[in-house]
C-alpha cells in the first residue's frame, strides 16, 4: 500500500509558496501546496487539464474564471480546463491545500 501522512510533509518558505509532491502518474499528479501569509499562486490556465483544490488548513482566496471567493478549510473548489484561476493566503497563518490535476500536464 502507498500512502503519505499529509502533516509530515508540510513545508513553508518565506519567498514563495510550496509545492510538494504526494503522488504522481503518467495520469494525474496530487500535491500539497504550502503557502505562507501574503503568497500567491498567480492567475493562469491549463488548456487541457482539471485542476481541484481542498483546503486542508487556514482560508484560501480562489480566483477562478474571474470570480473571487474566500473558502474555508473543508471545502473543494475546481478550475475546469481552459479557465484561468489562481489563490492567494491572505490570512496571518498558514495555508496547506490539496491540488490534484488530471489528465497530467505534459511537461
Amino acid at each position: 500500500m502507498d500512502y503519505v501522512m499529509l502533516a509530515e510533509r508540510r513545508a513553508f518558505r518565506d519567498d514563495k509558496l510550496q509545492k510538494i509532491p504526494v503522488f504522481e502518474s503518467a495520469h494525474m499528479f496530487f500535491d500539497q501546496y504550502c503557502l505562507k501569509s501574503g503568497q500567491a499562486q498567480a492567475v493562469h490556465t491549463h488548456a487541457a487539464e482539471d485542476k481541484v483544490y481542498v483546503v486542508l488548513a487556514g482560508e484560501a482566496m480562489f480566483d477562478i474564471g474571474g470570480e473571487q471567493e474566500l473558502l474555508p478549510v473543508g471545502t473543494a473548489v475546481i478550475a475546469r480546463a481552459g479557465v484561468p484561476h489562481g489563490v492567494s493566503n491572505l490570512s496571518d497563518s498558514d495555508l496547506v491545500l490539496l491540488v490534484a490535476m488530471a489528465p497530467k500536464p505534459a511537461h
